[in-house]
C-alpha cells in the first residue's frame, strides 16, 4: 500500500520557503474526486491553488501497522468522505484545537518528538482514521509548539495525535507512535463508554524485561478521542457570585451519586443537569457553594479487579485519575448529542448561580491516570515523558508522591504553563467559582520532589491576574510524607482542616487530653495560622469527606468494613477515630441508636459553632451510609449512591443542620475573620471557674461575648457547653451579659423535636444559674433580652421538662 505525502512551496515576494505536510489517507493512490474544492488525480503530480500555496508532489511512505486499507476496500472512509483534507502550517498558539479562518487550527507540544501526526476520524469508535496529516518539522514546528491549519472539518469534528520520538526509558522518553494519543488541552471527549486502557499500555509484557521494548499493538479502536465542540453558550448575564468566606458554607458531593439512584426522582440522573433538579433542596438546606469531586475526564472503567463479595467488576466511581484535565465527563451529560456535556455543565453552573450557590470544582493536578511505567499511554508520557513527570533518578520509573503512580512535575515551566491554563479556562469559559486542589503538597516539589519554600505555581496561582477572585482550597498534605495544614505556602490558599476532624473526633470519642484541643479548634486553630498571618478563615473545618466513614458510619463502626474493595481490607485509613457505642454496625436497640444520633449532632453542632469555613460531605444531613466502607472509591453502586428515601426518614438531622446553618448566618460572632481574644470569649468549668485543661474530663463551657466592633441591639452572647463523658454533667451558668436572660438553642441530649428550636423559637430557660446536660451531649444557650427580639410564646411544660 502507499501513503501520500503531500508537499508543498509558499510564494511570496520577494521570498520563497518551504511549506508543507502529509496527509495519510486509505490508500497513497488518490482516486479522482473532489473534496472540499480539492481535485484529487490518482497518477501525476496534485496541484491545487490555496492563497499563495501550491502543493506539487506525492511521495510514497510506508504505513503504520493497522493503518491503510484492508484488501478490496476502496479509497473512501464508511461515509464516503474521500481521504483528503486541505492544510496549512497553522499558528502555534492557542494550544489544542481551535476555530480559525474557516478551517480549525492545531496545536500541541513536544520537545522530543521526531515526527507528529494528526489523525481525524468520523465515529469515536473508528479503529482508521479518514486522514492522517504528518506535521513536518520544517513547516508545522515553532520551537517546541507543532501546528496545523485544517480545511473542510468544524465543529463535531473527532480527532487524536501520534508522536515518533525516541524510546528509551533510561533517558526518561517513552514516546510510542502505536499509541494514540489525547490532546491535552481537548475541551470534550468522545467514545468514553468503550474506552480500554489495557490496549493503551506503551510496553511490551511480552518481554523479560517489559519496560526495554515498547507495545506495537495499535489501539485506536479501543481508545476515546477528542471532539471539536464550540465555546458558544448563553450565559444569560451570568456572573461570579463572590460569596465571602464568612458567609460560605461547602457541601461535598459526586455528581453521579447525588441522584443516580432511583428514589432521586431526577428526570436527568447522575448528570449535571441532575444536579439542577436538587437545587431547591441546597437552598432549603442553606448551602452556599458546591464542592464537586472530579468532574475531568476520566476512564469509569480502568480497574480489572472484582468485588469479591458479588463477583461484579469494581469501577472506578471517585474520579480521582484524571485523563484530560479541560474536558468535563462525558458520562455525566445526558449524552443526547456527542459533546452536550460540556454545555450541560455550563447550565448547571449558571442556574446554580441563579439559585446563589457557587461551584468549586476538586481537580486533581498532582497525577494522571497514567500511572507508573507500567500504566497506559494517554497523552503526557507519549508527548513529553521527561518533562511532564517526576523522574527518580534512574529515568525509567516515577517519583511517586500521590500514591497513584506518578506525580506531575508541577514546578516545571511548561507543566506550570498547562495548570494555569487549566484553571484559567474553567473560571473564564466555564464559570466555576474556585478549586480545591487534591493532595496540594505535590504543587510545591520541585523537579526532585524536594518540597519548596517558595513554590513558584502555588504563588503563580495566587497572584495570576485572572484568578484573582476565586476561591483556593488546599488538601495541604500528599502520599509522600509532606503535611502542611496551617503552612501552605500563600495567605490565598485556604486548607483542609485535618486536625479539625481528628481532634473534634476524638473529644466526642472521649478520648483523654482533649478538651484543650477542642477550644482550640472551636476558636479557628489560631496554633495553626496565627503565626503566619493567616485567620480563622484560612481553615476549612470538617468531620466528614469522601476519603473516609460518612458521618453515620462514624458512629457506627469502630473499624472499617473494605472487603468489598477487593484489597484485602488493606486499603483506606485504619485510624478514624470512630465508635460503634456497643455494637459493629446497624443495630435495633433504642438505646445504642440513641447515643449515636446524639454524638452525630454533637459533631454538627461543633462543626457549625467552630470559626472558619465549615465543610459537610453531601447526604451526612440524612445519615448516608457506605456500610462501613471508609475508601468507596470503587464502589460506583449503592453503596456510595444518595439514598433520597433516608431524608423524610431521618428528617430530624436534616432539621439539626438547617437549623445551625441558619443560626450561624444570624450569629456574626461565629463567623468572624479574626481569632478570638481574652476578651472576646471566657472558658469555663462545670464548676462556673477556669477549664481543667489538663484533665482526662472531657467537660468544657464557654461563653462567647458579641462582637465588640460591630455591636447591635440585635447581637446575642452565646453560651456553649459540651459533655463528652459518659455521665451527666450539671453546669454553674455565668449570668448572661446586659441583664439578658439565657435561652436555649440546642440541647443534642433531648429527643427530637425538642433538640433543636427555630429562630425566636429559643426556650427561656427556668433556671438561669445551672444546666444539666446528659452524657454525650452538647447545648448552645441564646442570651436574649430587652434589647433582643422577644422569643415566641413557648411550649406547655408537659410537651418538654426542663432542668
Amino acid at each position: 500500500m502507499l501513503n501520500g505525502v503531500l508537499q508543498g512551496r509558499q510564494e511570496s515576494v520577494g521570498a520563497e520557503s518551504s511549506v508543507g505536510g502529509l496527509v495519510t489517507g486509505w490508500s497513497g493512490i488518490f482516486q479522482k474526486g473532489v473534496a472540499g474544492g480539492v481535485e484529487m488525480i490518482c497518477t501525476g503530480a496534485l496541484k491545487k491553488q490555496r492563497n499563495t500555496h501550491s502543493f506539487e508532489k506525492i511521495e510514497a511512505l510506508q504505513p503504520l501497522p493497522s493503518s491503510g486499507p484492508r484488501d478490496g476496500q476502496t479509497a473512501t472512509n464508511e461515509s464516503g468522505r474521500p481521504p483528503f483534507v486541505e492544510m496549512d502550517i497553522g499558528k502555534p498558539l492557542p494550544f489544542g484545537a481551535s476555530e480559525l479562518e474557516g478551517g480549525i487550527n492545531f496545536s500541541v507540544f513536544s520537545r522530543h518528538a521526531e515526527k507528529v501526526w494528526l489523525e481525524l476520524f468520523d465515529a469515536p469508535e473508528d479503529e482508521k482514521p479518514f486522514a492522517s496529516i504528518e506535521l513536518e518539522p520544517l513547516a508545522h514546528r515553532t520551537g517546541d509548539i507543532w501546528h496545523v491549519w485544517i480545511g473542510g472539518i468544524g465543529l463535531g469534528q473527532i480527532y487524536a495525535f501520534r508522536m515518533q520520538g525516541p524510546y528509551q526509558p533510561q533517558e526518561g522518553h517513552r514516546f510510542n507512535r502505536f499509541k494514540l494519543l489525547l490532546d491535552p488541552y481537548a475541551h470534550a471527549l468522545a467514545g468514553t463508554r468503550g474506552w480500554d486502557f489495557r490496549y493503551a499500555r506503551g510496553i511490551d509484557f511480552s518481554t523479560p524485561e517489559p519496560d526495554t521494548a515498547c507495545s506495537i499493538e495499535d489501539n485506536a479502536r479501543h481508545m476515546a478521542k477528542c471532539l471539536l465542540t464550540t465555546t458558544r453558550f448563553d450565559w444569560q448575564g451570568d456572573r461570579p457570585l463572590k460569596h465571602p468566606w464568612s458567609e460560605t458554607i461547602l457541601y461535598e458531593t459526586h455528581v453521579k451519586g447525588l441522584t443516580i439512584h432511583p428514589s432521586s426522582a431526577a428526570k436527568q440522573p447522575g448528570t449535571f443537569l441532575g444536579v439542577i433538579e436538587k437545587i431547591p433542596y441546597f437552598k432549603t438546606l442553606g448551602i452556599t457553594a458546591l464542592e464537586l469531586m472530579p468532574v475531568q475526564e476520566f476512564n469509569e472503567s480502568e480497574l480489572v479487579r472484582e468485588n469479591p463479595l458479588t463477583g461484579e467488576l469494581l469501577r472506578n466511581y471517585w474520579g480521582y485519575n484524571t485523563v484530560s484535565f479541560l474536558a468535563p465527563k462525558e458520562s455525566y451529560g445526558s449524552e443526547i448529542e456527542a459533546g452536550c456535556q460540556v454545555a450541560e455543565f455550563k447550565t448547571m453552573v449558571r442556574e446554580l448561580h441563579k439559585a446563589g450557590i457557587e461551584v468549586i470544582l476538586d481537580i486533581v493536578l498532582n497525577h494522571t491516570a497514567e500511572g507508573d511505567e507500567t500504566g497506559p499511554t494517554l497523552n503526557f508520557r507519549g508527548m513529553e515523558n521527561s518533562i511532564y513527570y517526576m523522574l527518580r533518578t534512574d529515568r525509567r520509573s516515577y517519583r511517586n508522591y500521590s500514591g497513584c503512580g506518578n506525580s506531575l512535575n508541577c514546578n516545571h515551566p511548561v507543566v506550570r504553563g498547562f495548570i494555569l491554563d487549566c484553571l484559567r479556562y474553567w473560571v473564564i469559559e466555564m464559570h466555576v467559582d474556585g478549586f480545591r486542589f487534591d493532595l496540594a503538597s505535590v504543587l510545591g516539589r520541585d523537579r526532585e520532589g524536594e518540597v519548596l519554600t517558595n513554590p513558584p505555581l502555588l504563588e503563580r496561582i495566587a497572584e495570576d491576574a485572572l484568578l484573582r477572585d476565586v476561591k483556593l482550597i488546599a488538601e495541604a498534605w500528599d502520599a509522600g510524607g509532606a503535611y502542611q495544614v496551617g503552612s501552605f505556602p500563600g495567605l490565598r490558599w485556604c486548607e483542609w482542616n485535618g486536625r479539625f476532624r481528628d481532634e473534634v473526633r476524638r473529644f466526642w470519642r472521649g478520648d483523654d487530653g482533649m478538651v484543650g484541643a477542642l477550644a482550640t479548634r472551636l476558636c479557628g486553630s489560631a496554633d495553626l495560622y496565627q503565626r503566619t498571618g493567616k485567620d480563622p478563615l484560612h481553615s476549612i473545618n470538617f468531620i466528614t469527606c469522601h476519603d473516609g466513614f460518612t458521618l453515620h458510619d462514624l458512629v457506627t463502626y469502630s473499624r472499617k468494613h473494605n472487603e468489598a474493595n477487593g484489597e484485602g481490607n488493606r486499603d483506606g485509613a485504619d485510624e478514624n477515630f470512630s465508635e460503634n457505642y456497643g455494637v459493629e454496625g446497624e443495630t435495633e436497640d433504642p438505646a445504642i441508636n440513641a447515643v449515636r444520633t446524639r454524638q452525630m449532632k454533637n459533631l454538627l453542632a461543633t462543626l457549625f459553632m467552630s470559626r472558619g469555613v465549615p465543610m459537610m460531605l453531601g447526604g451526612d444531613e440524612f445519615r448516608r451510609t457506605q456500610g462501613g466502607n471508609n475508601n468507596a472509591y470503587c464502589q460506583d453502586n449503592e453503596v456510595s449512591w444518595y439514598n433520597w428515601s433516608l431524608v423524610v426518614q431521618n428528617r430530624q438531622i436534616f432539621r439539626f443542620i438547617r437549623e445551625l446553618i441558619a443560626f450561624r448566618r444570624r450569629h456574626r460572632v461565629l463567623t468572624a475573620e479574626h481569632f478570638y481574644t481574652g476578651d472576646d470569649i471566657l472558658w469555663l468549668g462545670p464548676d462556673g471557674g477556669a477549664p481543667q485543661w489538663d484533665s482526662g474530663g472531657g467537660v468544657l463551657g464557654c461563653l462567647i461575648y458579641p462582637e465588640k466592633r460591630e455591636m447591635r441591639a440585635a447581637e446575642q452572647p452565646l453560651c456553649l457547653l459540651f459533655n463528652a463523658k459518659n455521665e451527666p454533667e450539671v453546669f454553674q451558668l455565668p449570668k448572661a451579659p446586659d441583664n439578658r436572660l439565657w435561652h436555649r438553642f440546642v440541647d443534642t441530649g433531648k429527643s427530637y423535636p425538642h433538640d433543636v428550636r427555630g429562630q425566636g423559637k429559643e426556650l427561656l430557660l427556668k433556671e438561669q444559674g445551672v444546666y444539666r446536660l446528659l452524657p454525650h451531649s452538647m447545648a448552645i444557650l441564646v442570651g436574649a433580652g430587652p434589647s433582643s427580639p422577644s422569643p415566641s410564646p413557648q411550649p406547655s411544660p408537659s410537651r418538654e421538662r426542663e432542668f
